[in-house]
């Protein structure tokens, strides 16, 4: 074989290699579905690193046998699939694998060992309210480190941008955080605890709303005027009247 032959030999693998990873890699990407960037979970964002990874070594590397590369790059999707089949079904699993929001201020104050859990200073603590046009913690009734790395900002009702309804805006402090109390039709009783509130509790504001079983919500959420927000499975809402 001539060089120019063996150049062009090694051009044509490449392109071909190429071609095949990039839609492997495009149809993997379909099939876990779609997430905006900034709410990938670490979890998320170190896996697609991995199959960029992958899918660059098959393209690339000559060395790299073209069909085990295809199969480590699927055998990585199966597994990432699997995970988020198990963090959608359980709740256990979803913090396990991605942590759960922590709060970092409460009622004005910092709270010290949410910084310290997260690893985040103070200087990166004020930086992520100013992003937020926010810049007196003694503002901020909650903010929350969610487990994007985004901070979620709660303003007191006195610093809240006012609209046509807040005419006579009520100034008291929130009763209670917006918190899930429900979740796919399972009852988070920690969450209940941390409120301080009951199972016959949620069950009273349930049936107020025709709802009989904890199983026919996809999601409720207790508001911070003690109300419940109420959103239903599909299923349980064609079926109600």
């Amino acid at each position: 074989m001539t060089v120019d032959e063996f150049f062009h030999a090694n051009v044509l693998e490449m392109i071909v290699r190429a071609s095949l990873s990039f839609f492997a890699l495009l149809i993997v990407t379909r099939l876990l579905g779609k997430k905006q960037l900034g709410q990938l979970t670490f979890f998320h964002y170190t896996t697609g690193i991995t199959f960029g990874s992958i899918a660059s070594e098959i393209a690339a590397q000559s060395e790299t046998p073209f069909l085990e590369g295809l199969i480590a790059l699927i055998w990585w999707s199966v597994l990432t699939y699997l995970m988020t089949v198990v963090t959608i079904k359980s709740k256990k699993a979803r913090v396990l694998i991605d942590d759960k929001p922590t709060i970092v201020i409460q009622n004005g104050l910092i709270l010290e060992s949410g910084l310290k859990k997260n690893r985040l200073h103070m200087d990166e603590l004020t930086m992520m309210l100013r992003e937020q046009s926010v810049f007196s913690v003694q503002d901020v009734q909650y903010a929350l480190l969610e487990t994007t790395g985004n901070l979620s900002v709660l303003l007191k009702p006195a610093e809240q941008p006012s609209t046509k309804q807040d005419i006579k805006a009520d100034v008291t402090p929130p009763t209670y955080l917006p918190t899930e109390v429900i979740s796919d039709g399972q009852l988070i009783k920690e969450n209940i605890v941390e409120l301080e509130l009951t199972e016959d509790w949620v069950m009273k504001k349930l049936k107020k709303q025709n709802v009989q079983s904890y199983e026919d919500v996809y999601f409720a959420q207790v508001q911070t005027n003690g109300s419940l927000y109420i959103s239903l499975k599909d299923k349980a809402r064609r079926s109600s009247p």
